[in-house]
């Protein structure tokens, strides 16, 4: 099975995003630099000495910058998926659009976007 591992919200404003969930669910926030795009890395629930939280069913995500030259940005999830030929097949379904084309990524291997339409 491909569990989701993490999910992803866009954000115009990440320092507002993070105020707000950390007040309303006590998440805690990790900002990252312009070299990292501004990224916001959100902790959901207590991770394990290797980064995975230690609640089963539990994940933890992230918040990313709105873009004007990225179609789609609305919340995501990112399911991990070890064969590259699995996830092509997936996202070569038909009615599928490529959102963001498959990339190698550590320690996921694969990633990329398509939007669900079923």
């Amino acid at each position: 099975m491909n569990p989701v591992v993490h999910f992803e919200i866009p954000a115009e404003d990440k320092n507002r995003m993070a105020d707000f969930y950390t007040k309303a669910f006590g998440w805690k926030m990790q900002m990252l630099g312009p070299d990292m795009n501004d990224y916001v890395l959100v902790t959901t629930t207590e991770p394990d000495d290797d980064g995975r939280p230690k609640n089963p069913g539990a994940i933890n995500g992230g918040f990313y910058k709105k873009s004007a030259d990225m179609p789609a940005q609305y919340p995501s999830v990112v399911i991990a998926v070890g064969d590259r030929e699995m996830a092509k097949f997936a996202s070569d379904d038909p009615g599928s659009v490529w959102l963001r084309p498959l990339q190698p990524r550590a320690p996921l291997n694969y990633v990329s976007s398509w939007p669900i339409t079923r």
